[in-house]
């Protein structure tokens, strides 16, 4: 599917990290207003339509999949995975070379001539600079939880970093450098502890990726033009111009995919659109198995019986919890509303991945899957919590596509079905909701997860320490051990142990309530090539050609 300007240079890596089994997902995040299409990046561009916002181009300052999408066209990264990579195991990017070179220090050299589409050189110390600031800045809303083990940096001469790490043998890290904390950023232009607006980093060309971005209107178009010195993984891009079209209906989206007016839809389309689309010669439909989540995070300050409200009491808040997990129908959800594109999730690690179990089968509902109300009616009368449960429940209605309506409608009606819960059902525009969720607004709230590498650990460390990217005041000094002892266990077998007794812990007491697991899909126009749902979680322009 690719051409022959698409097969680079392979560099020197000696990863100690243990291999991760493949799993693949999607990227996505939605937007504002509709386009129409029709290749904003000049004669012969391609277009991608989607629907997924975009939070900020700094990436010290956002942690969804909107934002993560343009990241990975424009900056480099030190490490990365290949374009239909089987495993998802990081390789050089930017690196020459990377290896562990003792048990808390992981150490890479960069390539050299390296410089951002500014004409500035890119050394040590802007690999320095960019994970510093991260740790510096710690955005609410940005990957900052990613860097928990990194202790510091430190820029040796011009070509070499140390990464030195507080906890040893860290199976992790390599994989943390292709992720959304892993974008190197132009320490001349960006400052050390505040975020840069986006305009500012257009006007800088503070790019080193495939790309570098000449057009920007936030959540409406995104231009892309070939940065010709970029010397990392992915080489020559087969596009040199890719626009990037936001809609705000995707019906509008599908209609033009169908039309022809752009090239390739990269989320989000309703399970019905997927289904119509399937039957359309003049498109194709492409799908990966995926390791996307969708789950409801209760605020253990906020949320009925929560630490900062006037009835506090943490056995009633956590019966009213595990009496939600007791009335939640996924296989119903997943049919109804998804057919069946999404299925259920019993645990908080997704089938494919070790430690893949069934904890909210086993433990909640009638022990198959299904709800029980007479069991969830018992732990609210045992824990003495006054019933029926008033719960504030918030969803976002355009960063996950147009079924979250539906989908959080079925939640409310299988809460209140025996009228145990009363929900006050609410939704918000996903630029509000990303400040408000972490500013304790909502009790409990709809998120959804596009791992960041294929590693179990990418589902348990983002969420379940205490200084977790949910910023839901959950805390576990326990959870928080285990979680630091598995990213340092070499054997394999072990650490799916410590995976299984993490989510035991978590399952008993339900920082997150997971719901679903789906698959990526992307639709293109029948002769476009190159579209690639592979372990990199990320989509990539840089292989679409016509």
């Amino acid at each position: 599917m690719f051409d022959a300007a698409f097969t680079p240079k392979r560099r020197t890596v000696l990863l100690t990290a243990a291999g991760a089994p493949l799993l693949l997902s999607a990227c996505a995040q939605t937007s504002e207003d509709g386009g129409s299409g029709g290749g904003g990046g000049g004669e012969g561009a391609l277009t991608v339509g989607t629907t997924d916002k975009v939070t900020a181009l700094d990436p010290a300052a956002a942690y969804d999949n909107g934002s993560s999408t343009v990241w990975a066209q424009v900056y480099g990264y030190l490490l990365n995975t290949s374009i239909g990579s089987e495993d998802g195991a990081p390789e050089p990017d930017l690196a020459e070379t990377a290896e562990f070179t003792s048990e808390n220090v992981f150490t890479v050299t960069l390539q050299e001539g390296l410089t951002f589409a500014n004409g500035n050189e890119l050394t040590s110390e802007d690999v320095k600079h960019s994970f510093d600031r991260q740790l510096a800045i710690a955005d609410p809303n940005g990957p900052s939880s990613l860097l928990a083990n990194l202790d510091s940096v430190e820029a040796v001469d011009d070509l070499t970093v140390e990464f030195h790490l507080k906890e040893p043998n860290d199976q992790t890290f390599p994989y943390v450098l292709t992720s959304p904390a892993g974008p190197i950023v132009d320490a001349d232009v960006f400052p050390a502890d505040e975020v840069l607006p986006d305009n500012d980093i257009v006007s800088e060309k503070a790019f080193c990726g495939p790309y570098q971005i000449t057009r920007w209107k936030l959540n409406e178009l995104v231009s892309y033009e070939a940065f010709e010195d970029y010397k990392g993984l992915f080489g020559k891009p087969s596009s040199s111009s890719v626009s990037m079209t936001y809609y705000a209906d995707q019906n509008n989206m599908k209609l033009d995919i169908q039309q022809g007016n752009i090239d390739c839809v990269w989320r989000s389309l309703s399970a019905t659109d997927i289904e119509d689309l399937e039957g359309d010669d003049a498109v194709a439909v492409h799908e990966g198995p995926g390791g996307e989540i969708r789950y409801i995070v209760f605020n253990f300050n906020t949320m009925p019986y929560g630490a900062e409200t006037e009835d506090a009491d943490p056995a009633k808040a956590k019966a009213v919890r595990q009496a939600a997990a007791d009335l939640i129908d996924r296989q119903a959800i997943a049919t109804e509303v998804y057919k069946d594109t999404y299925t259920p999730l019993y645990s908080y690690i997704p089938e494919g991945l070790p430690g893949n179990g069934t904890q909210f089968q086993d433990l909640y509902g009638d022990g198959s899957g299904g709800p029980d109300p007479a069991k969830a009616r018992q732990r609210l009368e045992d824990a003495g919590v006054e019933i029926p449960v008033n719960l504030s429940l918030q969803y976002n209605p355009d960063h996950y596509g147009n079924s979250s309506g539906d989908e959080y409608a079925a939640v409310k009606a299988q809460l209140e079905a025996d009228e145990l819960f009363v929900v006050d059902l609410q939704s918000t525009e996903w630029v509000q909701y990303s400040e408000d969720r972490t500013a304790d607004v909502y009790p409990a709230y709809q998120l959804g997860w596009f791992p960041d590498y294929s590693d179990a650990d990418n589902y348990l460390s983002p969420f379940f320490p205490e200084d977790n990217f949910l910023v839901n005041h959950y805390s576990n000094p326990e959870v928080d051990k285990l979680i630091a002892q598995q990213r340092g266990t070499q054997d394999e077998a072990e650490r799916e142990e410590l995976f299984v007794q993490i989510q035991d812990i978590v399952a008993d007491e339900i920082s997150t309530l997971p719901l679903l697991q789906g698959a990526q899909i992307a639709v293109s126009t029948a002769d476009l090539q190159g579209v690639t749902l592979d372990s990199s979680f990320k989509f990539r322009l840089a292989p679409l050609a016509k």
